[in-house]
């Protein structure tokens, strides 16, 4: 999860979804979801929901603020 503060944190969490699509696609890794997730109207975060196996992947490419198990 990427978080993004301020008046355009829900435009910017969206536009970061797009970069989350494109790494998956250029790697060609599989992912369940992508998405944002409205926290309050100044925090959004943009999220990627993928298998354990590929977690160690995205993690340390992409450096997500924080991480759940879902």
């Amino acid at each position: 999860m990427w978080d993004f503060r301020g008046p355009d944190a829900k435009e910017t969490a969206k536009h970061h979804t797009i970069h989350l699509k494109e790494f998956a696609t250029l790697e060609n890794l599989t992912f369940f979801e992508i998405d944002i997730q409205e926290k309050n109207p100044m925090l959004f975060a943009a999220f990627i929901t993928v298998d354990e196996k590929d977690m160690k992947i995205y993690k340390d490419a992409l450096k997500p603020h924080r991480g759940e198990i879902a």
